[in-house]
């Protein structure tokens, strides 16, 4: 009867426990941004002529990740009378206008191969409470500095270069 002799390698053994850590990690991380990352299916950097006659109201702000790689979101109250973020595409393709839930912003759309980046953004000055006059602020700044635009069907992704995702819903053109 012959023994079998089995050695154990303790360099094996921790090898083996470091990448199951780090497939661990990995996984709980593609788990927590699932809510931020766009779909296959969605089209990156739409066409502006896509985009023609819509209308856009922000829904979620993603914040970027932090320390322990969780998502996390950015309150959006309703702004002055009810008013949402919203952003509305004209019918030429050119401008778009909008509303900050204080003011209102109008901006040229500079398209080229890569996609569509927002020129002169104007906005109204009326004065507005102190937390709605640091949201609008943001999402103007958000709105100069975004890295990228994803359509998927009637969501919109803008995907800031500080990693912050704004999600914007599409509203009909008539409504609010």
């Amino acid at each position: 009867m012959a023994a079998k002799i089995v050695l154990s390698n303790p360099f094996k053994s921790s090898l083996n426990s470091l990448l199951i850590t780090i497939s661990c990690l990995a996984l709980s991380l593609l788990t927590a941004c699932a809510n931020v990352i766009p779909p296959c299916g969605a089209k990156t950097s739409p066409p502006s002529s896509e985009l023609r006659n819509t209308k856009w109201e922000l829904t979620r702000w993603n914040l970027p990740p932090n320390a322990n790689g969780e998502v996390r979101t950015r309150q959006i109250p309703q702004g002055e009378s009810s008013n949402p973020i919203q952003i509305t595409f004209d019918s030429k393709g050119d401008r778009v206008s909008g509303s900050t839930g204080c003011n209102r912003f109008t901006a040229s759309l500079d398209e080229d191969a890569k996609g569509f980046t927002f020129k002169q953004i104007t906005s109204t000055k009326m004065s507005c409470s102190s937390a709605r006059m640091e949201l609008e602020n943001d999402f103007l700044y958000e709105l100069n500095d975004y890295r990228n635009i994803v359509r998927n069907g009637d969501q919109l992704l803008m995907i800031g270069t500080d990693r912050e995702v704004l999600s914007f819903t599409q509203r009909s053109l008539t409504s609010k």
